[in-house]
């Protein structure tokens, strides 16, 4: 948890020392009521006192109560600074390195986890810090000046009966601590799971729908949810005796104060009497400071636990280092737009088994390399690592002659126009959302814009929207079919205007015709830069200058078509499952 307050910056720092100097003004104000209290008892008590001498004991008393409350208004400003602050710059770090993650990250904590942690565990560390402020700071500030101040106004037995107060609190707060705190270890991991289930439903919702499956995701939900509400009542039953344990603490050590106090006043001479009545009623005012110091750790602790659990997943996030690593090159090199795959092997992280083995071949400036297999083969995995999503386990991927874990990843996706396997739309407009990102060129023109969406063949449907152009694209392009956010993916790449395509099964959701015409205005439009094309269909790559047969993770064929009809077994097979032999020209 101590390890979250590195994050504050020098003007954090400020508002908390002021913070722990207002309170320290607090603190002594609040103490010195009591001390009033008892001047104003005594001129009560005493005979000829005068009324203008208890109205300015009261004056400063009530002095004393709005000075503790200005000063609990600034205390209280300050923590919200410290907090809202704090837990927006934990927020734009995690976000930051979430984007630093490669694809073995985001797979260790999930992304269902790595929102919770994002959200859920940074309002938990807000609470406690806007919270900790004003009461981890004041309570033992109050607990040790009460106890200095209460030290010559009272008896042995006054400060016993106070004492072993104290010990029943501790005592209990301990106990209830070691029974609580797994259990808040364990509500954080429930949170992920429960969100994991409600994403996956609200992703799914026309799958369950079409299977009928309403019944069995609410079961699903309903275990979930149960089992985080069954491990949220333990914890909370188990906080909420602290609040009857205070309440009878500070009844009873009130109670025993006076009832201690009326046994010493009866036994006291006349003048004993009323300094031990002006004692004892000053000694319960500070003793119930030393229980409300208490009383305010007890808050304090029941957020704690809670808190200190989502620090520690926070900061398993920030510590965490990428396996995919900046490298020192830039981007300008000597060729252009040339891939090279040199005896490439991989496998996943935590996998026994490689996924590909053992492949070479390479793509020119101008060329178009296509990959084609049964699924599951690697094709996929081959294009990912020239983007450096992983990194080869042995050999290497070379873009322009230079290892690709050499480059700047700026400069080396600056290179990159990848279209996805599933397409990605980001809520915005069409023009957003085809002129995103940053290449290091001049941002996108509107005719560029517009060019790049006629060669993707979205121009039919993007210039009907409401807006054309500045149409609205909502979250996940949910407005559109999978088709149109496929051509609306390809016309993002195109007016990237990249070295280097990377089509990843980029033409599956497209019919033939579509397919047929937005391959040939592509082929135009990115005449001299090199394609690398992932597909199923052999009509998709039939055209292009070298085809890459992938079975198993072996690369066991690469030619053009026609040489693949005579010589690879495999191709022939695939393409023979598609088109007839009049179709293939054989």
């Amino acid at each position: 948890m101590i390890r979250i307050f590195r994050h504050l910056r020098t003007k954090e720092w400020c508002f908390v020392i002021l913070s722990v100097l207002f309170i320290v003004a607090q603190v002594w104000l609040d103490l010195r009521l009591p001390e009033y209290m008892t001047e104003i008892t005594e001129l009560v008590q005493t005979e000829g006192s005068a009324m203008a001498d208890i109205y300015s004991a009261g004056g400063k008393m009530l002095l004393c109560a709005l000075g503790s409350l200005v000063t609990s208004i600034i205390v209280g400003f300050f923590a919200a600074q410290v907090a809202a602050n704090l837990s927006k710059r934990l927020r734009r770090e995690i976000f930051e390195k979430v984007e630093s993650f490669s694809m073995e990250e985001i797979s260790n904590f999930s992304t269902d986890s790595l929102i919770t942690r994002s959200t859920n565990d940074i309002t938990q560390i807000e609470m406690i810090v806007a919270m900790g402020l004003q009461l981890i700071v004041k309570a033992p500030i109050m607990a040790v000046m009460a106890i200095v101040k209460i030290q010559d106004k009272g008896t042995w037995q006054w400060s016993a009966l106070t004492a072993c107060a104290v010990v029943l609190l501790v005592s209990t707060i301990l106990v209830i601590m070691l029974y609580a705190v797994p259990k808040f270890k364990r509500i954080q991991g429930l949170t992920d799971n429960l969100n994991r289930v409600s994403r996956e439903n609200l992703t799914g919702l026309r799958v369950v729908r079409a299977y009928n499956a309403e019944a069995y995701q609410e079961e699903k939900f309903d275990k979930a949810n149960e089992e985080l509400t069954e491990t949220h009542l333990k914890a909370q039953r188990a906080m909420q005796v602290m609040n009857p344990m205070m309440s009878l603490v500070m009844n009873g050590i009130t109670l025993g104060i006076y009832w201690i106090g009326a046994y010493l006043i009866d036994a006291a001479g006349a003048l004993d009497k009323l300094p031990l009545f002006s004692n004892m009623v000053v000694f319960s005012s500070y003793a119930m400071q030393v229980i409300m110091a208490f009383t305010m750790l007890t808050m304090i602790f029941i957020m704690l636990p809670r808190a200190a659990v989502s620090a520690k997943r926070i900061e398993e996030v920030l510590g965490t280092k990428p396996a995919i690593l900046d490298g020192s090159a830039s981007g300008e090199t000597a060729l252009r737009g040339e891939v090279e795959f040199r005896h490439v092997s991989f496998r996943y992280p935590d996998a026994d088994e490689y996924v590909l083995h053992d492949i070479s071949f390479t793509a020119h400036k101008g060329e178009t390399v296509a990959f084609i297999g049964a699924t599951g083969s690697g094709k996929s995995t081959i294009v990912n690592l020239v983007a450096r999503f992983y990194d080869a386990t042995e050999g290497e991927v070379l873009v322009d002659g230079v290892n690709v874990k050499d480059y700047r990843l700026h400069d080396l996706y600056n290179k990159l126009g990848y279209v996805p396997q599933r397409a990605v739309l980001f809520s915005g407009t069409v023009k957003s959302n085809v002129a995103f990102g940053e290449n290091g060129k001049p941002p996108a023109e509107d005719e560029e814009i517009q060019a790049a969406v006629r060669t993707a063949q979205s121009a039919d449907f993007v210039e009907k929207l409401e807006g054309g152009y500045d149409g609205a694209v909502a979250q996940g392009g949910a407005n559109f079919s999978g088709g149109q956010k496929q051509r609306l993916s390809i016309a993002r790449a195109i007016c990237r205007r990249p070295e280097i395509y990377i089509f990843d099964d980029s033409f599956s959701a497209l019919d033939y015709k579509t397919d047929r015409v937005l391959r040939s205005a592509l082929k135009k439009e990115t005449a001299g830069v090199t394609s690398l094309i992932v597909a199923q269909r052999i009509g998709t790559i039939k055209d292009a200058d070298r085809i890459v047969v992938v079975d198993e993770g072996r690369a066991v064929g690469i030619g053009t078509h026609d040489e693949l009809m005579a010589s690879c077994e495999v191709y022939r097979e695939i393409a023979l499952s598609q088109l007839s032999k009049e179709e293939l020209g054989a």
